[in-house]
């Protein structure tokens, strides 16, 4: 078994666990105690751990929100997942990870009451300071960002463009946070859609922390609304965009989609 989808597998094969990650596809940002309440016959503890292990796989993220923590659906491991096993192996096991498939394809994560929100993370075998680079230069984004080549001279509140190689503007923005190589935060305008243009801007976060020999990439969209056109533009385009960086920088090869 491929060692980087080795332990979503793991996390996988637990009903509970399964249940879980049901419950916040449903509903994204649950704490301890409402999670809990979708498994009656088990302690809080017990949820804990299984909450511990899908964490520790990668298959959701969590936040302090006020003094609670919550806990949001990460399926870019699902991705992997269907990149390294059901795109070579299509026929033979795509019945099989039918389900998983399911979750990787569904609507994207929403943060009641009025917003959608997107936090996505992953492990990436390289430093911060080359993960920053595969972001912010235009020769790395064009391996994996749909084609597109990012310019910017990044200062605060300068221009941030993604282009197609005809020099078509497929999203623009505006820096608001240039902290290398730890934060990164922009406003992302669509332009690729006449609907989604009209929606206005949302917000991306890109942040980098060094962890064992690696760097642990979290990208947070924010400003989405539910059932907009930037939203559904948004439901799998950053988990690819996201599992694509990793499968570069680490050497692999990328399938870019045609813009």
């Amino acid at each position: 078994m491929d060692d980087s989808t080795a332990p979503a597998f793991r996390a996988l094969a637990d009903p509970s666990r399964r249940l879980l990650l049901d419950q916040l596809f449903e509903r994204d940002g649950q704490t301890l105690g409402e999670l809990s309440a979708h498994l009656s016959e088990m302690t809080r503890f017990g949820v804990m751990r299984h909450l511990d292990v899908l964490e520790g796989a990668g298959l959701i993220t969590t936040r302090k929100v006020g003094r609670e923590k919550r806990h949001y659906l990460n399926p870019v491991p699902i991705r992997r997942i269907h990149d390294r096993w059901i795109s070579k192996y299509a026929a033979p096991v795509v019945g099989a990870m039918s389900a998983l498939k399911g979750h990787l394809e569904a609507p994207p994560m929403a943060i009641p009451p009025d917003e959608i929100e997107h936090v996505y993370s992953i492990y990436i075998n390289a430093s911060p300071e080359r993960v920053w680079r595969a972001i912010t230069d235009g020769d790395d984004t064009v391996q994996y960002y749909y084609g597109t080549r990012v310019n910017s001279d990044w200062t605060v509140g300068s221009r941030v463009s993604y282009e197609y190689p005809d020099g078509t503007v497929a999203a623009d923005g505006e820096v608001i946070e240039f902290d290398p190589p730890t934060r990164l935060e922009t406003t992302f305008l669509a332009r690729w859609d006449p609907e989604a243009e009209a929606e206005g801007p949302v917000r991306h976060v890109w942040e980098l922390a060094a962890e064992d020999g690696a760097t642990k990439l979290t990208v947070t969209t924010k400003g989405l609304k539910r059932g907009s056109k930037t939203a559904e533009g948004f439901g799998n385009g950053m988990i690819f965009i996201v599992s694509g960086l990793k499968t570069f920088v680490e050497g692999g090869r990328t399938a870019v989609p045609a813009g």
